[in-house]
């Protein structure tokens, strides 16, 4: 039986934060964080996910369906980690697994390596080591560049980051609705809040805590990726113990170009 996804609300710190959610509410949590994305890059996989866990695609605040807006100060890694606890907590999830995209990679790295509620880790096309930001994020440490950032400038710096995430061609649908949420200009201030505050200190200190950690963890890559390249996923598992990598077909948001792969990869991690 594979799930179909619904939406659901939670109060986070007097924000209205939306899941994306799929599979059965008694099965074991699987909270999906994204980065400078939003809930939409899990969708394609949820459904076969969600035949084994209860899988929940955090949208950060923000961002996608979801209430509130980031500031520079709540955009870090770590303050967006106890915004993550926060959330499982109003989700009732004591102990969950936990899967990160991109900067939520990274946040997800952090939640693992010190909190002690996270099973079992997964890793996409994440955020590591010192391999962020990119240019086109860090650009956004000039106060005045964020100010001077209007809808419109957004919307099309998102179009080329999309398009060049997924190695398929999106359809004019499909892009739209990957852009949808920054028609919003508080969502544009918190997609430049979050890109003003990547610094790669927040996963460099890491490393220690997820050695000792030893949490088993899987990395599944789109190995042709142009932002977060392959490399830095073969260097986390040579050196941080209890993990694999999983190469898949496609670029940034592999999800798009090799659902049934990623899917699987997730699934046979997550499996006792």
């Amino acid at each position: 039986m594979t799930h179909s996804t619904s939406r659901e609300q939670i109060e986070v710190d007097g924000a209205r934060l939306s899941c994306l959610a799929s599979g059965d509410p008694q099965a074991r949590p699987l909270l999906l964080l994204h980065g400078t994305f939003w809930s939409r890059v899990w969708q394609p996989v949820l459904p076969a996910l969600g035949e084994t866990a209860r899988c929940l695609a955090l949208d950060l605040p923000g961002f996608g369906a979801s209430g509130g807006e980031l500031d520079v100060e709540h955009a870090t890694v770590p303050a967006l980690a106890d915004t993550v606890l926060a959330a499982a907590d109003a989700l009732g999830l004591e102990e969950f697994d936990l899967a990160g995209h991109d900067i939520g990679g990274g946040i997800a790295q952090h939640v693992a390596a010190t909190s002690g509620r996270v099973r079992k880790l997964v890793l996409m096309n994440s955020v590591m080591f010192d391999s962020w930001p990119v240019p086109a994020v860090e650009r956004f440490r000039d106060p005045q560049m964020r100010a001077a950032t209007t809808v419109e400038d957004l919307l099309t710096a998102r179009a080329t980051s999309t398009r060049g995430s997924v190695a398929r061609g999106l359809s004019e649908e499909e892009l739209a609705d990957y852009l949808s949420p920054w028609h919003d200009p508080a969502r544009v201030r918190s997609w430049t809040a979050m890109a003003a505050a990547a610094d790669p200190k927040y996963t460099l200190e890491l490393v220690p805590a997820l050695q000792e950690a030893a949490l088993p963890t899987r990395l599944v890559w789109g190995r042709d990726d142009d932002f977060q390249k392959i490399g830095f996923a073969r260097r986390y598992v040579e050196q941080i113990p209890n993990s694999d990598l999983v190469e898949v077909e496609g670029k940034h948001i592999p999800t798009e170009d090799s659902p049934d792969a990623v899917a699987a990869a997730i699934t046979t991690h997550l499996a006792d």
